[in-house]
């Protein structure tokens, strides 16, 4: 029987024997005769060359800046068949965010030795820096603040509010015996902590990494575990709504969350989980602690949006009387590990269903330790409140 000839084999091959007959004739008129053998040497330890020949020969394209980078030929080819698993695209196979990358150091091209970001990776002290300032936010005095009993408000809209009312006020929210309760997601999903010897990472902007096992994602994931211990139904989201754009960040996550609610009418609670970023006046950075039984934990904090800023948002005042149950729960449980609540003119999406907040857990000078163990303590005592609020 006459073998079949291997077309695409073939064509990738002469593509690849092309390619390098391409890159010796430019080391020859560059380089001149005599540096050629250098100018090779210096190309064989390319990493970049050598990922691109390779994936030349074996068939694999490469996509460095596409949302399935960090995945392999046959992961990609299975997540790209799903709007879901592709990042919460609109059905039409455009992804509206980023993937987390597991292992981002295989879908980053490896820095040429020599170069400045070589450089830069080599000499970084994985130490946490001394000049970082450890704070305990919380009120010295109630200026500033709307007060009701052990409650602060920040209110930082031209709103007036009743704190004692909002405590006061019912929670219209029932959660369902079956299926998912409770959305986890994170509009700016790459925000990332102080790295220390525990927890490195790849920056993908300054106190950023697409890494979710060391950015905002993880501390999401931490409290739905503890979610599901307690019985309720989980989704997380794991998009990067904020990468490779920061953005329209908003914009996306807004589609992406529309679109839960509509695969799971059940969910009652929405939680957009973010770190803080609080500096001093001379540019050093707070990590926000607080001590519980013996241990520093990242303080939180929750945010309420509002129709301040004359946008459509009916159900602010409910989410404000959640926000103040919880608030006295967190503080009831771990006393100071909860900040003042922050009410905002910006709506951050909570217009799309009663039970929607924004948690802050820590600054970027807390340590991603620090912030998972507040993250938990937070989700211990928020499950306590949904327990209540459970349907019979």
């Amino acid at each position: 029987m006459k073998p079949r000839i291997q077309w695409g084999r073939l064509l990738r091959r002469s593509l690849a024997l092309f390619l390098a007959t391409l890159a010796v004739w430019a080391l020859l008129v560059c380089s001149g005769g005599g540096s050629a053998a250098n100018a090779f040497r210096s190309l064989g330890q390319d990493p970049g060359f050598v990922s691109a020949a390779l994936s030349a020969e074996l068939g694999q394209v490469a996509e460095d800046d596409g949302p399935l980078s960090g995945l392999s030929g046959w992961a990609r080819l299975v997540v790209d068949q799903s709007p879901l698993l592709r990042g919460n695209g609109d059905g039409r196979g455009r992804p509206s965010g980023r993937l987390c990358a597991r292992h981002p150091r295989s879908a980053r091209r490896a820095a040429r030795p020599g170069s400045r970001r070589h450089q830069r990776a080599a000499s970084r002290d994985t130490a946490a820096p001394e000049d970082i300032i450890a704070r305990t936010l919380v009120p010295t005095s109630t200026q500033g603040y709307e007060v009701s009993g052990s409650l602060y408000l920040y209110n930082r809209t031209g709103l007036d509010v009743d704190l004692a009312a909002a405590a006061a006020a019912p929670v219209n929210i029932a959660l369902p015996a079956e299926g998912p309760q409770i959305l986890i997601v994170h509009t700016h999903g790459s925000e990332a902590y102080t790295q220390d010897e525990q927890d490195v990472y790849v920056e993908s902007d300054p106190y950023r990494t697409t890494d979710c096992t060391k950015n905002v994602v993880r501390v999401g994931e931490e409290m739905a575990q503890v979610f599901r211990s307690q019985g309720f139904e989980v989704v997380h989201d794991t998009t990067l709504y904020d990468y490779p754009a920061y953005n329209g960040a908003y914009e996306r996550s807004c589609a992406g969350v529309e679109k839960w609610l509509e695969q799971y009418p059940t969910i009652k609670l929405v939680l957009d989980v973010h770190r803080d970023a609080l500096v001093s006046a001379d540019g050093a950075a707070y990590k926000l602690v607080s001590e519980v039984e013996g241990q520093k934990v990242a303080q939180v904090m929750l945010v309420v949006g509002s129709n301040d800023s004359g946008m459509e948002h009916p159900n602010w005042r409910e989410n404000l009387a959640l926000a103040v149950k919880l608030q006295l729960e967190l503080t009831r449980d771990w006393g100071q590990l909860a900040r003042p609540i922050t009410l905002r003119s910006s709506r951050y999406n909570q217009h799309l269903s009663p039970g929607s907040l924004l948690v802050e857990v820590g600054g970027h000078g807390n340590t991603l330790q620090e912030a998972i163990a507040g993250a938990r303590l937070f989700a211990q005592s928020i499950g306590q409140v949904l327990k209540t609020m459970e349907e019979p």
